[in-house]
């Protein structure tokens, strides 16, 4: 192997920004004020939400934040969904609200999304935030976690992206767009492709930075990849593998195995941009405790 490409150890830059969130709660609330806290709505009963939800409370208690849960079933209307996000709008004691998605299909997103304050909107998808991040010279409060995270992990291993070509594979509002923008205000050259790019591999290899966040198991190919170049995979997909235990195993949507051996640096899946989402949401309450003082 010609090359071996630095892995961007998502893990340990998380759990680094953990602690200075924990550190600084500690001030907070040693200093005489309030402890921050983060509410999440989760709609119905799907798995992978409730182990997300789950997992945000955690990091919540580990980081000495409190953390509220409001549950409801999966058949409620919009305007019991609406009622309880202006409750927890009106709670001083909550400073941040995260409405978990998927929301099931009967539900408007986009209505209940905009019914956050978006002072307390620490997931960074209210119409103000997004807009603020959609315009040149403004800043939101809040950006989205997974799209920070990724600036931040690319800040780590000192990327230079003013003036880089980066390409980003998908255009979700989660994830595309909001890193779309976040480059721009770096100064980056962006190329966004979808479903309709035409000859998507050959975008790809004149990319100083890919972003690949598009659901396909190793879509991205070793030939795609500029020799040098930055891999962020944004991807999490299980592969039938009847040798683990579980029956599968976790890949990204790059080809891992053969895309390090050209590229300078690239994170791996697991352990590479999940980290960062919640270590970033975590930061977010922290501004928005900050914001409420």
């Amino acid at each position: 192997m010609d090359n071996q490409a630095n892995k961007i150890d998502g893990k340990a830059i998380a759990s680094k920004i953990r602690e200075g969130i924990k550190a600084k709660v500690a001030e907070r609330v040693s200093a005489g004020l309030s402890q921050p806290s983060l509410a999440t709505v989760l709609v119905g009963g799907d798995p992978a939400s409730e182990v997300y939800v789950r997992s945000k409370h955690r990091a919540c208690e580990a980081a000495g934040m409190t953390s509220v849960g409001v549950v409801l079933d999966a058949e409620e209307t919009n305007e019991k969904v609406l009622e309880e996000i202006q409750s927890l709008n009106a709670r001083k004691d909550v400073h941040g609200i995260l409405v978990q998605l998927p929301l099931p299909k009967h539900l408007d997103e986009e209505l209940i999304l905009s019914a956050i304050d978006y002072h307390k909107d620490v997931d960074g998808l209210h119409p103000v935030n997004a807009g603020r991040l959609a315009q040149k010279g403004r800043s939101p409060l809040f950006s989205p976690a997974t799209p920070s995270g990724i600036m931040e992990l690319l800040a780590e291993q000192n990327v230079e992206l003013e003036g880089a070509n980066v390409v980003i594979l998908g255009r979700s509002n989660i994830v595309g767009m909001p890193v779309a923008l976040l480059m721009l205000k770096a100064n980056a050259t962006v190329t966004v492709c979808h479903s309709r790019s035409v000859d998507i591999p050959s975008i790809c290899r004149n990319a100083d930075i890919l972003i690949a966040s598009v659901g396909i198991p190793e879509m991205v190919k070793t030939d795609w990849i500029k020799p040098g170049a930055v891999i962020i995979d944004v991807g999490v997909n299980r592969v039938e593998d009847s040798k683990k235990k579980r029956g599968y195993r976790l890949v990204g949507d790059v080809d891992y195995a053969g895309v390090q051996t050209v590229a300078s640096a690239i994170t791996p899946v697991p352990g590479g941009v999940g980290p960062m989402t919640i270590a970033m949401l975590l930061k977010n309450t922290l501004i928005a405790a900050e914001l409420a003082d």
